[in-house]
Order: C-alpha cells, then structure tokens, then sequence
C-alpha cells in the first residue's frame, strides 16, 4: 500500500492564502501537527497500521531516507535531476540500488542512487551500512542489561521483525571496545575529595570457570558528581599488589591528590594507597568490617553482636568510640576473640570518619556509593552467567556502567548530596580541594 501526500493542502503557506487562514501550530522540529494528522487519518482510512511490517512508520522512514539520499547526490553532482545543466558535466546519475536497512521501526528497503563515476559516497546511509545508528543504540542498551546475543537476536526478531544474526550483534558490540580504551585512558581531575575501592567477582571460562575480579574505581568529583575512573580485569584474588597497579596508573592519568580512600579494609591496601598519594586518608568501610565480624560468630549471635557494635561506629568522638569498643571486647572477647582482633587491626583505618558530622559519616563510612554501581554491574552478569574470556566480561561491566545514569537525574542528586560534605572537606583538608578546582 502506498502512502500518497497529494492529498494535502499547501495553500496554506502561498502568500494571498497565510493572510486569510489562521497560523497552524508546528512542532518544535518545525514538523506540520496537521500535515501529520493527515497522513495518520490517510492510513487509517486504508486500513494501514502505524507500526509493523508495510506500517506508516516503515512507509515514512522510506520516503524520508530517499529524499535525503537524493538531496545528496544533487549535491554531489551539482544539478537537479533531469536538469539540462548536467549535460555533458562529465557525471551524471545512473539509476539505483535497492539495500535494506534495519532502522528503530524494523527493516526498510530503500534505492540508494548512484552515479556513473561511482564517486558518490551518500552520509545518511554509508556504503555497506546495513543499520542506521538508533538500531545499534538498542542492541548496546540490551547488552548492558545482561542480554546475551541469542537473546537480543530473539527479541529484535520478535518486537521488530528483523533479521539480525548473532554474529552481527557481537559485531555491534565490539566497537564499544574501542571507546573503552580510550574511555580507560582519558586524563582525570588533579585532586578528587573521595575515591572508592571495590572489586566484584565475575565467571570466566578460562579452560575452567573460576571467578575472577573486576576492579572497580569510583570517584566523588570536586564538583560533587559521580566519576567512574576506570575498569580492570584481575587475574586472581583481590590483592593489594594490583591495587597498587591501579593507583598508580591513576596518578600518571593526572590524579595527584586524593583527600580520603574508602575500601574494604583489605590487608596491605592502605600502604598501597599511601606509597601513591601519601597524604590521603584511608577510610575502612564500616559494613564491611561488620560483615566479616560475622564471619567469626555464630548465626545465632548475630543480632546481639551488631547491637553490640553499633554504639562503637555511632560513637560521636574517637575516644568515646574507643571505650564503647573496649566494653565490646570485655563483653565479647572471650567467646570471639578473632572479632576485637579484626577491629584492633583495622582500627586507624576505622576511626577516619568520627571526625566528620553525622550526615557527612553516612557518606563516607562506607562503600555504599559504590555498592550501587557494582548492584548494577551484578545484574548484568547475572543474565550472562559466566564470560568465555576477559574481554568479554569487560565489555559487559563496561556497558552497564556506561548505562547507569541515562536521563542525568542521578547527577544532580549527587551533587546535591555531596555539596555540604565538600563545604566541610574544604575546611578539614586545609584548601587542597580548592586547589583541584583551579
């Protein structure tokens, strides 16, 4: 069926016709509502549907696309089609091809013309370009949510109608590859008020499926928004000797100062951070030092371990804080004595954040900024179950985090969130995250 425009009126804009008719409201895109309308109530009226197979839309999408294709080549020769002024010019158009294209509203076929030099090189739809860049969009956001290939070639099949091999959409993804390396390499801010450490475990098949880490580096900015620093693949346990690999590499990336490190009180962590940037204080989270309290108690003491606990990490000072763990030890001690060993070890990474007010403590006494990301960054591998090699689970973290905040909301609430913890690091810290702003 085809969609025909004959039908319209265009009186409307010839000069004696604007002055008698009223003004028709246009679209911000400078797109005519009633022109549209028409178009709409044509296809109806022929029973033709909005979307699908033969649609309006797929209609439309042809009609705009070799138009535009058109203009192009018009362009390129410099005369319009069966002008007399391309006699002779040396070139000269010579007919079409027909291509499908997979566009957001299914396949299209369209004819892409061509010119006897062959020296046209149409921009809208590129030689061999099989699908338009909204297509390719969707495959990356359906990737980022853990979709494997099979998957996303099902549902485009299904939603859309298309055709789209397995291969193809692997293809697709790779080229993100490219954007991550230099995504990975790109210089950071000089000074970052906060950076959090963390790693999560993914499955790979290397000969065997094992676990193994992807490093994660999540900065608060000196303008209080989010900044994920950087990805790497681990080769084995989390351990401080890679940690230390890591902030250096981000030192020689441009980062000079760091004002506080919040991690997971790994053994050995500290000094790496300090060897780095060795005025930076080291922040043991909170959570997960109650975590691994747990792992040397039994289920059942639990509730009365963390009660217990929760008066030392609310303490409103160091020294209150320290007599509210004595009183712990004295209680606990002698049932667990691995957990006051635990505390007693981590304690100068532990008590940091005493220093601060309570609404700056929530922020900074944990890992929990960072545990969203990494919720996220779960859900996706999740879907995927286990990786046949490295760069493979890399492209899926890096995809969704590459997704995490689509419409910008999530950067005004952190800025938001963070701007009277920045007031108070700027007195705390004598100036040094002035510095970074300059």
């Amino acid at each position: 069926m085809t969609i025909t425009t004959d039908a319209v009126d265009t009186a409307a804009v010839s000069g004696d016709e604007t002055a008698k008719r009223p003004r028709t409201k246009t679209t911000p895109g400078g797109v005519d509502p009633a022109l549209v309308s028409q178009l709409v109530t044509q296809a109806r009226e022929q029973g033709l549907q909005l979307s699908g197979e033969g649609g309006l839309l797929q209609q439309l999408t042809k009609i705009v696309l070799e138009s535009a294709l058109d203009g192009e080549i018009t362009d390129h020769l410099g005369y319009d089609k069966h002008d007399t002024a391309g006699a002779n010019s040396g070139n000269s158009r010579n007919g079409s091809r027909s291509k499908t294209v997979l566009t957001d509203v299914g396949p299209v076929q369209i004819d892409v013309p061509r010119d006897r030099a062959g020296s046209f090189e149409p921009a809208i739809v590129r030689k061999r370009q099989r699908r338009l860049s909204g297509v390719e969009d969707l495959v990356l956001s359906l990737s980022a949510k853990g979709l494997t290939t099979g998957e996303i070639s099902a549902h485009l099949a299904e939603v859309y109608g298309a055709q789209v091999s397995r291969q193809t959409i692997s293809t697709i993804t790779d080229k993100v590859m490219d954007g991550m390396a230099e995504w990975q390499n790109r210089p950071l801010d000089p000074v970052y008020p906060v950076v959090f450490l963390d790693a999560i475990n993914v499955k790979i098949r290397d000969g065997k499926v094992a676990n193994r880490p992807i490093y994660v580096a999540l900065a608060v900015t000196a303008d209080g928004t989010r900044d994920i620093l950087g990805l790497w693949a681990g080769d084995g346990g989390e351990g401080a000797k890679f940690w230390l690999q890591i902030c250096t590499e981000l030192k020689n990336r441009g980062v000079d100062d760091v004002l506080m490190a919040v991690c997971d009180g790994l053994t050995g962590l500290p000094e790496a951070i300090g060897q780095v940037w060795p005025r930076t204080v080291v922040q043991t989270c909170v959570v997960h030092l109650l975590r691994n309290s747990f792992r040397y108690a039994a289920r059942q003491h639990w509730d009365a371990i963390a009660k217990a606990l929760k008066p030392v990490y609310t303490a409103p000072t160091e020294a209150a804080a320290t007599e509210r763990f004595l009183e712990f030890a004295e209680a606990w001690g002698g049932r667990y004595p691995a957990i006051v060993k635990l505390w007693e070890n981590a304690w100068a990474e532990f008590v940091p954040f005493l220093a601060f007010d309570a609404e700056i403590r929530r922020i900074i006494c944990s890992t929990n900024a960072i545990e969203s990301v990494n919720a996220r960054i779960r859900r996706a591998v999740r879907a995927r179950g286990h990786f046949p090699h490295e760069q493979a689970a890399l492209k899926c973290v890096y995809l969704a985090v590459m997704s995490l905040d689509p419409t910008g909301q999530g950067r005004k609430r952190w800025a938001t969130r963070w701007k009277s913890a920045l007031n108070a690091f700027d007195i705390t810290f004598d100036g040094r995250l002035s510095a970074g702003r300059k």
